[in-house]
């Protein structure tokens, strides 16, 4: 029998670059080498793909970032043609995006994979674009009567047309408050504003990042996090709780620094563990949300109780990352993980509807008949 060929998509053009490489390092070595065979495919940061030789190379060591240098002009694109397909593509039987961020996460990927009839880990066009845009996401689980805090969204052309009336209204939201943005994950670009003087820096700094930010009230409490997986019938792990070295969970405290703990699992009380595990489960269905998912809680004891924070379509897997460590702790070890994760992408790809299935007869009615 022969193996099953997935091809890991890493790097790509976000401001997650260094992280989607080292997550992929970690998912290419822990497959199964009897059962499958790893084809990495790099992405730098100026969007250029590379062939697979080049991109092994990448994730064996060196540097986290993907050097344009690395790029290989090849005679035609580099293909993620199916096994069965026509073509000198790479042949792969589903692929994994290790891609966070935009360009990645978003649903761009996915999007592509779709038109092209590749079975792929994780959420689908929906799930990845609702996941990645937190304000429609924020809408979407209020809309479902999920717990979340509150919440606006500043666009770029409002804050260039009157910087000082938006940064009032976001005032109003109350200090401390969070500003990040709209479109990236990894805690890039986020700033906890004490007053009205930082929350203007802190928006500035967003806009660097994206078009969109958010201002979001800071819920106090602890940090919880539970993994999702699975498709129609998803499973919650067991929750887990971040400890953040710094004042808050920002992208040195995660990656950098090691001043960051984790407790899995959380020491909570077994009725807040069941709320958690039903409410990642209600928020993964609520962005329709496929394969796998991390979704992040603020628990305030004796006070609001647990609130809704986020949803990832593509969360972490590099050695500290929560979502493997949670299902570990669930009893799924990471290489069984993996092989769930591609069990998943082969059954979502089986149940989408087939061109043939959904076309539309009156269409070849209405044709003239030939040569006429």
């Amino acid at each position: 029998m022969s193996r099953i060929r997935v091809a890991v998509l890493f790097g790509g053009r976000s401001g997650e670059h260094e992280v989607s490489c080292v997550s992929a390092r970690h998912v290419a070595a822990a497959f199964d080498p009897n059962v499958y065979e790893v084809v990495p495919v790099g992405i730098t940061r100026e969007g250029r793909w590379l062939l697979p030789a080049t991109s092994r190379r990448v994730l064996q060591g060196g540097p986290l970032e993907i050097p344009e240098a690395a790029f290989e002009a090849v005679g035609q694109p580099v293909s993620l043609a199916p096994r069965e397909g026509e073509g000198a593509g790479l042949g792969v039987d589903v692929v994994f995006p290790v891609l966070h961020g935009p360009y990645g996460e978003d649903g761009t990927v996915q999007g592509l994979l779709d038109m092209a009839g590749i079975p792929y880990v994780g959420s689908g066009v929906l799930g990845s674009a609702l996941g990645m845009d937190k304000e429609k996401m924020k809408r979407m689980f209020r809309d479902h009567g999920l717990p979340v805090g509150g919440f606006m969204a500043i666009r770029a052309h409002e804050w260039a047309e009157g910087p000082a009336g938006v940064a009032g209204v976001a005032a109003a939201m109350g200090f401390p408050c969070f500003v990040k943005p709209a479109n990236l994950g990894s805690s890039v670009g986020v700033s906890k504003c004490q007053d009205h003087e930082g929350l203007v820096a802190g928006i500035e700094e967003a806009l660097r990042h994206d078009r969109k930010v958010m201002v979001e009230e800071a819920i106090p409490g602890r940090e919880i996090e539970v993994a999702v997986l699975g498709n129609d019938d998803p499973e919650a792990s067991v929750p887990g709780e971040v400890v953040p070295g710094r004042e808050f969970y920002d992208y040195a405290a995660k990656y950098l620094d090691g001043s960051s703990r984790i407790l899995i699992p959380a020491d909570l009380p077994p009725a807040v563990v069941e709320e958690l595990r039903v409410l990642a489960v209600a928020a993964f269905h609520a962005v329709d949300a496929a394969g796998m998912a991390r979704v992040d809680f603020f628990y305030d004891e004796g006070g609001r109780g647990v609130v809704l924070n986020e949803i990832n379509t593509i969360p972490g897997f590099t050695e500290i990352s929560m979502f493997p460590k949670l299902w570990a702790a669930s009893g799924l070890p990471y290489p069984r993980l993996l092989d769930r994760l591609v069990e998943l992408a082969f059954e979502r790809h089986h149940r989408r509807p087939r061109p043939e299935a959904v076309a539309a007869s009156w269409v070849t009615d209405a044709l003239p008949p030939a040569g006429g």
